[in-house]
């Protein structure tokens, strides 16, 4: 009886039949209602920063990988997926050099440089809108709506204004292109969670202490509709449920995944209220996507059969 070689690999031993590719595609149509919506309220320049956001991201990456000979992995959607964060973090009316400056950045310095995919410490579309936002900042906050230049609510209860909460909830607001309407990327997220592609922990606990901080130190007293404008206005919506979520830049574990967003929710309510300008989900974002590795380091559960310092052996 002949004998048979086992190949066992460390456990655990778990599969699972997703792949990245199915991953973004997934994330690319959760965020269709409100890239759709978007391209309806702003028209055709929109269209065009999404389409030409898209390109960028997925040519730059081919080259980028073709003439440093590594592996083609366009296919894979994360480019395509940049793009369409990127664009949506824009304003409808942005020139259209800048989806173009942007891709090339969130592709070559945020991803590729550091590894590509699974690599990069920072979620590339929000580091490109950071650097576009430093580098041209009147034309990052320049938003037309209904033909009108106009500011958007969060600049409006920065002035001490009140805004239409519903409008903001549905989106018929100004903004950037996918920020606008909150209903419509609820619904995404909601999509996102029932196919197990994101855990609600990360988006639900952000926009919680967010509300918890607007009521705390809003200066409204407790006002829900101000706090709720706060909520629904901006990109938190954009930001909580698609960009902080993003696999690589976000905790792995439960605990983790809390205090991240606590982190999250506190840097938030600090920009927006105490800083010089109306947003700053982008800013914290990025900020927390730095703290990950050390929130992880303390927030890993200590192996089984590991003995702790000072302590008993986890068995």
């Amino acid at each position: 009886m002949s004998e048979t070689l086992y190949h066992v690999s460390a456990n655990p031993h778990v599969r699972d039949n997703g792949s990245t590719q199915k991953i973004m595609l997934d994330v690319i149509i959760a965020l269709l209602p409100a890239t759709i919506f978007g391209i309806y309220i702003f028209g055709a320049s929109a269209a065009l920063t999404v389409a030409i956001s898209v390109a960028t991201c997925v040519v730059v990456e081919y080259i980028y990988q073709k003439l440093m000979k590594q592996p083609i992995t366009v296919s894979d959607l994360s480019a395509a997926l940049t793009g369409l964060l990127l664009a949506l973090n824009l304003p409808p009316e942005a020139p259209f050099w800048m989806p173009i400056l942007g891709g090339i950045f969130a592709i070559i310095v945020v991803k590729q440089v550091f590894g590509g995919l699974g690599q990069n410490f920072m979620n590339p579309a929000l580091g490109a809108r950071c650097f576009l936002m430093i580098s041209f900042a009147a034309r990052m906050t320049t938003f037309t709506y209904d033909g009108v230049t106009t500011a958007t609510p969060l600049a409006v209860m920065e002035q001490g204004k009140s805004v239409d909460v519903m409008k903001s909830f549905l989106g018929f607001v100004p903004g950037t292109i996918g920020e606008t309407s909150a209903l419509l990327l609820i619904i995404g997220g909601a999509y996102l969670v029932f196919k197990k592609v994101i855990s609600p922990i990360i988006p639900c606990v952000y926009v919680a202490v967010v509300a918890i901080f607007v009521l705390i130190f809003g200066g409204h007293g407790f006002d829900l509709s101000y706090m709720a404008a706060q909520i629904f206005s901006g990109g938190l919506m954009l930001g909580a449920i698609f960009m902080a979520t993003d696999y690589v830049t976000s905790p792995i574990t439960k605990n983790g995944k809390i205090i991240y967003a606590i982190v999250l929710g506190i840097l938030t309510g600090l920009f927006r209220l105490f800083g010089p300008m109306a947003e700053g989900v982008s800013y914290s974002i990025i900020i927390a996507n730095l703290l990950v590795p050390l929130i992880e380091r303390v927030t890993v559960p200590t192996p089984f059969g590991i003995v702790k310092k000072g302590g008993k052996s986890n068995e």
